[in-house]
């Protein structure tokens, strides 16, 4: 209960289907019995002791859904993005085990740095293809919001071609409809 009810003496304040005005759960109303509450417009159980005046708190979903504050990645990013963290985290695992078989004397610590060397390249050149595709999807599908986009000017070549057809074409049907009326000669 918060501290406002606990003053009052009353049940928790509420929102939603059956509150009354001081925004307050009613009680005894909508056909509820004793002993159970309203939970999404269905009649249930209510757990614990319950008495006529006192009524069990509303129920609360696990999580409440929020807006996302930043728009999903888009897919070929997001592949080289988890494709580059997952070659990373073999890489760290590669050098940790290197390090301690390294300090353990052991045979292993010769192929392994081998291995790490060769993974930490591999490594840098996966975060670097996240970094270019990224680059190539913002370029190619104007995310870049800048008057030389690249993008916007191919956009703006397609969207000319386009109506030069329609007009094109309207002109064709309207030669057609008049039966080749006013045509001085045959494209």
């Amino acid at each position: 209960m918060s501290t406002r009810a606990v003053a009052e003496g009353g049940p928790e304040p509420t929102s939603g289907r059956g509150t009354a005005p001081g925004g307050y759960e009613q009680t005894g109303r909508q056909g509820v019995a004793v002993g159970q509450r309203r939970v999404g417009g269905r009649t249930r159980a209510a757990v614990g002791p319950t008495d006529a005046g006192e009524e069990q708190s509303h129920y609360r979903p696990l999580w409440v859904e929020e807006p996302a504050r930043r728009r999903r990645l888009p897919d070929p990013v997001r592949t080289a993005a988890v494709r580059a963290v997952l070659i990373i985290a073999v890489t760290l695992i590669q050098a940790v085990i290197a390090f301690l078989s390294t300090l353990a004397e052991s045979w292993l610590a010769f192929p392994m740095v081998l291995s790490s060397v060769a993974s930490t390249v591999v490594a840098t050149w996966a975060a670097l293809d996240v970094w270019v595709t990224r680059q190539v999807w913002n370029q190619r599908n104007g995310v870049v919001s800048e008057p030389s986009s690249t993008a916007r000017a191919l956009r703006r070549e397609r969207r000319r071609a386009r109506r030069q057809a329609r007009t094109a074409e309207r002109a064709q049907k309207r030669i057609r409809r008049q039966g080749g009326a006013g045509q001085l000669s045959h494209p």
